[in-house]
């Protein structure tokens, strides 16, 4: 009952004789292939709102319910919510309008854990309590149990919470997390403390968002991304949060505070806090003048474009302000704008140490490190986090000489090569720490699928014209049939799902393409999108999406412990379950099934 979530072919036996490991393996094998798909979660752009998502995920997502569905089809809807509740409470509920007695809601409940583990395999010790273990086995198995068991409502009650307990731990089998999950919350290490946690590190895939790159290209000792992960955190006034994660920002805030003073900064600084605005602004200069220096050093990068410093020397110079929001800039040289002053440097060098050195962040990104990745294949499913490059002509795009796949896992390569290097305390090649700078915001980045990042014009430029970051042309490729097969062959896939861009389902947009093969989602999880927020699931039944709730919906859904309203859409319902052996890793798993049986016939007939 091993449950099988990720790619790897099951392990073999420790037995000596060939036939006996060999016959083993193909056992274990075949009744891999017939097992159900396992039930998947994708979520996407939790973006540091830990309590949030902590609260849906304790809701399954809706998983509860569509389990109790599919389990008992014929049941009332009324009932169904009434055992997602005693599921959820791991207890029985006086509910004068449901007409269950204990033995048939246990009933129920056995029902639902057998339909789980009759169809995926599992391990029964990580899923069943050891008091009724031996008692929950043979329920399931149709096998006669004591009649106390049922009977005496003592003994009852206890197996309502086994039950429960089991359920729960088998309704996520595959929990696909499509990146974003540092910046604009204030708890993104709550997020990753859940995810690489004992109950769920070993079902969860990680694939990188470009939030997250920032962060890793921060710790890999980029200057410039050290510079802007440090800003977006002030930005939010997330001070609570540095201090937590074990920065010193003393130094910054000295600076900050004596150079930029509030009074005189007129941008457009979103901080509350009199030092938050006074250490936005500053490193907002830093960052200018570093990226300034990054992009003349790497010009293969193709982004001379954002050599902004030149355009705001040249306006500050010739007087010609009336475009600037804000003409304060003590720290600039107007006949060197991307100088650093002596002041300046002396925070770079002390945030870029404790980036490179800290050990709360370190334990925190070997998560992403060690299990993170560019792309991943589930279920015939390609799962990125925004985009795989593509030209206007609907052609993929060509970055560094590579395009496609081969981007995709150079890319990969670079991440894994420094990550290493990163958690071992060494330096990184100064090519590889550049590299996440371009990954963070070049046009050409999977990870960003925009003309140009526009901090620079946001900040100080009054023309709002001059603020859009137009998207390039993945999603509009994505209307083409052609594209979406070029890229499903460029994988071995059958759907695209991706993430980075929220969907505003009150204007009447959908999740899936008309074909369901491109899916985006986005967990709305940043404040902003509170109300527009996705995720999806792949049972072996369905695949549908899920809308989340609002906030205030989570709020209340906390305050009872009751379920928290779900608006569904069904993207495909399959005629017949999908099993294994209908996936990507179902092919792997027959290519090794028919080796094997060429092997036993060798051993037998010698």
């Amino acid at each position: 009952m091993n449950r099988s979530n990720s790619g790897n072919l099951p392990k073999q036996s420790a037995m000596s004789n060939p036939i006996e490991v060999i016959g083993k393996e193909i056992l274990d094998l075949e009744a891999e292939l017939n097992s159900y798909i396992p039930s998947t979660l994708w979520i996407s752009d939790l973006h540091g709102e830990g309590d949030r998502f902590k609260s849906i995920l304790r809701g399954r997502f809706g998983l509860l319910y569509q389990t109790i569905k599919e389990a008992l089809p014929k049941l009332p809807e009324d009932e169904v919510r009434y055992l997602s509740r005693v599921i959820r409470k791991r207890s029985i509920i006086e509910d004068a309008k449901i007409d269950l007695t204990l033995e048939q809601t246990l009933t129920s409940l056995v029902a639902v854990l057998r339909y789980k583990v009759s169809n995926v395999r599992y391990d029964v010790d990580e899923i069943i309590l050891p008091e009724f273990r031996e008692y929950i086995l043979r329920l399931i198995s149709g096998l006669s149990v004591p009649p106390s068991l049922m009977a005496e409502e003592a003994i009852a009650m206890r197996l309502v919470y086994h039950l429960s307990f089991s359920i729960k731990h088998v309704l996520i089998d595959r929990l696909v997390v499509l990146g974003d999950i540092f910046d604009r919350g204030s708890q993104p290490d709550k997020i990753i403390r859940i995810l690489a946690s004992p109950q769920y590190k070993k079902i969860v895939t990680l694939v990188f968002g470009n939030h997250d790159v920032l962060w890793m290209g921060a710790a890999a000792g980029c200057r410039p991304l050290v510079v802007e992960a440090m800003r977006v955190s002030c930005r939010y006034d997330h001070f609570k949060m540095l201090k937590n994660l074990g920065f010193d920002v003393t130094k910054l805030k000295k600076f900050a505070v004596k150079t930029y003073p509030d009074d005189k900064n007129t941008g457009k600084i979103k901080a509350k806090t009199k030092k938050g605005r006074a250490m936005e602004k500053a490193l907002a200069v830093i960052q200018f003048k570093l990226e300034d220096k990054l992009l003349r050093d790497r010009p293969e990068f193709e982004m001379s474009s954002r050599l902004i410093l030149s355009d705001l020397a040249e306006r500050l110079k010739s007087g010609h302000t009336e475009g600037l929001n804000d003409t304060f800039f003590p720290t600039i040289n107007l006949e060197n704008p991307a100088e650093i002053t002596s002041e300046e440097a002396e925070v770079i060098e002390d945030l870029v140490e404790q980036f490179k050195n800290n050990r709360k962040l370190k334990r925190l990104l070997a998560f992403f490190f060690k299990q993170g990745e560019v792309y991943h294949i589930h279920n015939n499913m390609l799962n990125i986090h925004a985009l795989i490059p593509s030209t206007e002509d609907g052609d993929f795009e060509s970055f560094l000489g590579k395009k496609g796949k081969t981007l995709l896992d150079y890319i990969q390569g670079v991440i894994v090569r420094s990550g290493k290097k990163y958690l071992e305390g060494k330096d990184v090649d100064p090519k590889d720490a550049d590299l996440y700078f371009y990954l963070w915001c070049g046009p050409k980045s999977p990870f960003f699928g925009k003309e140009a990042m526009k901090t620079y014009e946001r900040y100080f430029l009054v023309d709002k014209e001059l603020h859009k970051e137009p998207s390039l042309y993945w999603k509009q490729n994505l209307r083409d049939s052609s594209f979406k097969f070029k890229v499903l062959a460029e994988f071995g896939a059958k759907r695209v799902i991706f993430g980075h861009t929220p969907v505003d389902v009150t204007k009447g947009k959908k999740m899936a393409s008309d074909d369901g093969v491109a899916i985006n989602i986005d967990g709305g999880f940043a404040a902003a999108y509170f109300n527009r927020g996705h995720a999806l699931v792949h049972t072996p039944h369905q695949l549908y999406g899920i809308i989340l709730p609002r906030e205030k919906e989570v709020t209340a859904a906390n305050q009872t412990n009751d379920t928290i309203p779900l608006s569904v859409e069904l993207i495909e319902e399959f005629e017949k379950p999908l099993l294994v052996k209908d996936t990507f890793r179902g092919k792997r798993y027959q290519s090794r099934l028919t080796q094997l049986k060429e092997q036993l016939n060798t051993e037998y007939n010698n």
